[in-house]
């Protein structure tokens, strides 16, 4: 109605410009042009466009994984001894799923409560829990939307993996494996198929702990150049200690007895023995720290650069 009663008014309405005097130029006016109500392509290509991402809205593809979650959930209530009466072939293709389902660092990937939940999973299908595995996948839908997109993607793959283990099974009783096999891949395809979203974080810059016990020192080029400092003098001194006992003379002293004397020679090899053990490992200590010190400083170096 609005293009008709536009159109009307356009051919309508009188105009002076249209009329000729001799000798004069026919100007064309505005009023010439048909009136339209078409949209343009651009608008229409816009129009397009907002329509697929509404249908590709992550909103949508959540709705899809619920249903998907509880029928994987649902594929699992099986007897309580079924995977223990599995035979010895299948209970090894199990572990290889519980394997893929869990290998690797899945708590990064998954978060800690995702994370937590695939590695009890696993176990249990190594014990061949059959009780504890229907419980832990019960838990799946209520997850279901607190997941993000990195980690549902990171999921399906991990399904989509475990899934192929199940499917190399085989058929088995009443083609339960199978089953579950079917909506793990499904289940996996779905959410690996999800937009992997890539944030840039800045480089973290590695440092090098030393432990002893409890206590925690940072390794850094002027640490391991005081230790080996440390290392060295430390050595010199139990050298000069080792020569001074070395310098006195065994029959110098008068003992009382000879079990005296004995433990005199005793203490006096036990001593030396621990001196000339301190040189040498102060030797090598200073000179691990000394190269040390130097592979640290090329690190920083090279880092800066």
């Amino acid at each position: 109605m609005a293009s008709f009663r536009c159109s009307h008014l356009c051919y309508n309405i009188p105009s002076p410009a249209l009329a000729h005097y001799p000798g004069s130029r026919s100007v064309p006016s505005v009023l010439d042009f048909k009136c339209t109500t078409r949209k343009s392509p651009r608008l229409r290509s816009l129009v397009v466009s907002l329509a697929l991402a509404e249908s590709d809205s992550p909103k949508s593809i959540g709705d899809e994984a619920l249903p998907l979650f509880q029928e994987l959930a649902d594929s699992f209530r099986l007897p309580p001894d079924y995977f223990a009466q599995l035979p010895r072939d299948l209970r090894l293709d199990l572990n290889d799923a519980a394997f893929d389902l869990a290998n690797g660092p899945v708590v990064e990937e998954c978060g800690q409560e995702l994370g937590g939940l695939l590695l009890n999973l696993s176990q249990t299908w190594e014990q061949a829990d059959t009780s504890t595995s229907t419980s832990i996948v019960s838990k799946l839908p209520s997850l279901q939307s607190s997941l993000s997109d990195n980690t549902k993607a990171a999921l399906g793959k991990r399904l989509l993996s475990a899934g192929k283990r199940f499917e190399a099974m085989g058929q088995y009783g009443q083609g339960e494996l199978q089953r579950i096999a079917k909506i793990m891949v499904k289940t996996g395809k779905v959410l690996s198929a999800r937009p992997v979203v890539t944030t840039t974080e800045n480089p973290k810059t590695e440092t090098r702990m030393l432990k002893f016990g409890e206590l925690q020192v940072e390794l850094t080029p002027e640490k391991a150049n005081i230790g080996a400092a440390i290392a060295f003098v430390f050595g010199i001194l139990s050298w000069g200690l080792s020569q001074g006992i070395e310098s006195v003379p065994e029959n110098s002293l008068q003992y009382a007895n000879d079990n005296a004397l004995l433990l005199a020679k005793s203490l006096r090899g036990a001593l030396l023995a621990m001196c000339y053990s301190s040189t040498v490992l102060s030797a090598f200590s200073t000179g691990g720290l000394i190269l040390l010190g130097r592979q640290l400083a090329s690190e920083s170096n090279s880092k800066q650069q």
